[in-house]
């Protein structure tokens, strides 16, 4: 009986609501950039471009791992607190509310036969492995 009225509890708090919904999937995202590295591997880039080529591996990669920890944190609180409010994205001053990644790399999608126009052809496009980080790798990208 408590379990039901747990999940009765849950069930008023998120439905009907984009809010918790936007939430939970923000924190999601955030929870999982301790795998992605986005932070790390754009703090790297950042560090070594506009400081100098030899601090990017040594203090990019401890600011990177700072700001990737920091954003895990962020994900794990959004999820615990995803049914109440608020809903908008918090701490925005020092991260921003999406995934960050490297000016060098814009994600595109992955090529697969849910995105590929030309799958009975033979022939497709797009990320072969945007999950692996430093893949760059593009099937016919003109």
């Amino acid at each position: 009986m408590p379990l039901l009225a747990l999940a009765g509890m849950v069930a008023l708090f998120t439905s009907g609501c984009a809010g918790p919904e936007q939430k939970f999937g923000r924190g999601m995202s955030n929870t999982f950039e301790i795998t992605r590295l986005g932070e790390m591997r754009r703090s790297i880039e950042q560090t070594a471009v506009f400081e100098s080529p030899s601090a990017g591996y040594t203090a990019g990669a401890v600011s990177g791992l700072n700001r990737s920890l920091a954003r895990t944190g962020l994900g794990i609180y959004e999820i615990i607190t995803a049914p109440f409010p608020p809903y908008h994205p918090i701490w925005t001053s020092y991260l921003s509310p999406g995934p960050v990644y490297p000016e060098s790399y814009k994600p595109g999608l992955i090529s697969d036969s849910t995105f590929d126009t030309d799958t009975y052809t033979g022939f497709s496009g797009g990320d072969v492995a945007p999950f692996i980080p430093g893949s760059r790798f593009r099937v016919f990208d003109n």
